[in-house]
C-alpha cells in the first residue's frame, strides 16, 4: 500500500538517516511533498499518511479559523496546517487568497471528515470554565477542545477570550456583550486580513 511506502521515507527522515531534499530528489517529487509526509505521520501516525491519498473534507467553520488564526497573526500558514489538520500549506494559502478577495467561503464536501466539527450545545458555567481552562493549558488547539466537549469552534475562542480577557466571572452569561470576531460575518474583518496577507504577515 502507497501509505506504507510514504512511512518508509518518513522513517528515514525522522532517523537521521537522510533527509527530505535527498528523498524527493530520488523519488522525482517536491520536496514539500515529503515535508508534508513528515508533518501528517508526526500528527496522525499511518492514518494521515492514509488520508494523504484522497480528497479531505473541511466545514466552512474550521477553513475561517484556520484562516483568522493567520491573519491575525496568531499562527504562521505551517502552524495553522498542522493545527487544523490540512491536507498542506498550499490548500491553506488558496483559502486565504479567496477571502482576502472577498470570495465566498465554502465547505468542502468531497470525501469524509465534516462529522468532527460541532453545532455547538449548551453549557453550564462550570464546563465553560473548564473548557476554556483547557484549551489554554493544551496552546489553545480549539479543534482538540470541540472534539473532546463536543461543542464548537465559535463557542470555544468566545469562551477563551473571555477567561483571558476577564477571568472565570464573564462567562457567567452573554448579557452585555460585544460581538465576538469569530460572530463576525465572512468578509468584517477581511479589509484588516487583506493588510497583513499582502504585506507577507506570518507567512
Amino acid at each position: 500500500m502507497k501509505h506504507l511506502r510514504y512511512a518508509g521515507y518518513v522513517k528515514r527522515c525522522l532517523q537521521n538517516e537522510t533527509n527530505p531534499s535527498y528523498e524527493a530528489k530520488q523519488l522525482g517529487i517536491d520536496k514539500n511533498t515529503v515535508t508534508d509526509w513528515i508533518r501528517k505521520y508526526r500528527a496522525d501516525g499511518y492514518e494521515g499518511l492514509k488520508k494523504s491519498r484522497g480528497c479531505k473534507a473541511y466545514s466552512k467553520e474550521l477553513k475561517l479559523a484556520a484562516i483568522r488564526d493567520v491573519l491575525s497573526g496568531n499562527h504562521s500558514i505551517r502552524e495553522a496546517t498542522k493545527k487544523y489538520h490540512i491536507s498542506s500549506k498550499s490548500v491553506l494559502t488558496g483559502w486565504i487568497s479567496k477571502y482576502t478577495c472577498r470570495e465566498e467561503i465554502k465547505p468542502t464536501r468531497k470525501g469524509k471528515g465534516l462529522s468532527h466539527m460541532n453545532k455547538g450545545r449548551k453549557t453550564t458555567f462550570e464546563e465553560r470554565i473548564e473548557i476554556a481552562q483547557y484549551t489554554i493549558a493544551n496552546d489553545l488547539d480549539y479543534q482538540k477542545s470541540m472534539e473532546k466537549y463536543n461543542v464548537s469552534y465559535t463557542q470555544v475562542y468566545s469562551w477563551v477570550q473571555k477567561y483571558k480577557s476577564d477571568g472565570e466571572e464573564s462567562l457567567k452569561d452573554n448579557r452585555g456583550r460585544k460581538k465576538p470576531v469569530e460572530e463576525l460575518d465572512d468578509h468584517d474583518d477581511s479589509s484588516f486580513g487583506s493588510k497583513n496577507w499582502k504585506h507577507g504577515t506570518n507567512i
